[in-house]
């Protein structure tokens, strides 16, 4: 299992790297409410962002974010009602986001989704 993390953690520093070049701010990371956990949490501009971060090692079956179901949305929402509520954010804009970073031919593919679903 800890190569598994490792593979999250290399995952989620690529995405993290990528947020700020796109001009984000850092607010936090793996924030956990209960079972549900937000990878990643940050700011563009005046919208606060939940994003979610699947990365795959190459040869793996299926897009990294073909892993976003319908019960792992539910979590992510969750976990994000959870972070308003303990931060006192009732009244600011957010949106969930997800990034997928994969390999393909020694190359490291980011596909960055905005606003990929709904509350």
């Amino acid at each position: 299992m800890r190569a598994t993390q490792s593979l999250g953690e290399k995952g989620e520093a690529l995405a993290i790297e990528h947020l700020k070049r796109l001009g984000y701010t850092i607010v936090d990371r793996n924030f956990r409410f209960e079972r549900a956990e937000i990878d990643v949490i940050a700011k563009d501009k005046d919208v606060l962002v939940f994003v979610e971060v699947k990365t795959r090692r190459p040869g793996s079956l299926g897009d990294p974010e073909d892993a976003i179901t319908t019960r792992k949305r539910r979590q992510l929402v969750k976990a994000a009602h959870g972070y308003l509520y303990q931060f006192n954010l009732s009244e600011v804009e957010c949106r969930f986001d997800v990034i997928s970073v994969k390999e393909s031919n020694g190359v490291t593919v980011i596909s960055h989704y905005k606003d990929a679903f709904e509350t």
